[in-house]
């Protein structure tokens, strides 16, 4: 029986709690969550994480194939979230006005921020090759497991 989107995202939750259970290293705990996501949800060609170091994000840990190494704050997708703090859901990465084509097989994108503490620390970025992949209930169930990243960091 296929399941939900919500139980998808559910499992996925429950599955991000388990592996960061008491684990501490930032590097360890995002890789750990960039696999989970990569391999749990379906038609997603990127997922990972960029760390916000000065005014850039810089590659993290990451599922997919090789990506941009440095974005600046404010420039594309992954630099709108940053520098607003608010998550990013792209139907059609090549309608977004300075979209930054890493993989040109992606066409659409969903960006949340990554918050320790108060302070932006990165995001976590996922890709498609399908236009508007990414959904309402995709942004909550990511939010979720950015949430427990976010507790594991903090």
């Amino acid at each position: 029986m296929a399941k939900t989107k919500e139980q998808l995202y559910d499992e996925l939750a429950q599955e991000a709690e388990a592996i960061l259970a008491g684990e501490s290293d930032m590097i360890a705990n995002l890789a750990n969550v960039a696999s989970l996501v990569w391999n749990k949800l379906p038609s997603v060609n990127w997922a990972g994480f960029y760390l916000l170091k000065g005014d850039e994000l810089v590659l993290g840990p990451f599922m997919g194939k090789p990506a941009c190494v440095r974005i600046p704050v404010g420039r594309g997708v992954c630099g709108a979230a940053a520098k607003t703090k608010f998550p990013q859901v792209v139907e059609d990465v090549h309608e977004f006005e300075g979209h930054i084509a890493c993989d040109h097989a992606s066409n659409s994108e969903i960006v949340i921020p990554v918050m320790v503490n108060g302070a932006l620390i990165g995001v976590l970025d996922l890709d498609s090759p399908e236009k508007a992949r990414f959904d309402k209930m995709d942004l909550v169930g990511l939010q979720k497991v950015v949430k427990i990243v976010e507790a594991a960091l903090a």
